[in-house]
């Protein structure tokens, strides 16, 4: 498994930005997918935004979609996710993932498809 901690969250104005990072260590990083998810109180985790091994094809959940970029930086280990226009109902934990299967062909968007998790970092949007 590979170890993922995230950073960069915190509270914003409905409106702002915010750059989340995980940085990922353990195994070859740029050998695998990675993913964003997110856990709002009450609610079950939902995909938030994908980027394949090679960095070359991305994929977003409609909620977010034109509004958070995801991006990776092979040589820092780190992938990001760039949040413009935040709204309230972006509150919630941001985890970091990656995905189980070395080289996958079609970026998946299942929380199974991924077997390593960071801690979560909490964004809190303000109305």
């Amino acid at each position: 498994q590979v170890q993922l901690v995230e950073s960069g969250g915190g509270l914003v104005q409905a409106g702002g930005s915010l750059r989340v990072s995980c940085a990922a260590s353990g195994r070859t990083f740029s050998r695998y997918a990675m993913g964003w998810f997110r856990q709002a109180p009450g609610k079950e985790r939902e995909f938030v935004a994908a980027i394949s091994w090679s960095g070359g094809s991305t994929y977003y959940a409609d909620s977010v979609k034109g509004r958070f970029t995801i991006s990776r930086e092979k040589d820092k280990n780190t992938v990001y996710l760039q949040m413009n226009s935040l709204k309230p109902e972006d509150t919630a934990v941001y985890y970091c993932a990656a995905d189980r299967t070395t080289w996958r062909l079609v970026v998946s968007t299942r929380a199974a498809d991924f077997d390593s998790w960071g801690q979560g970092t909490q964004v809190t949007v303000s109305s």
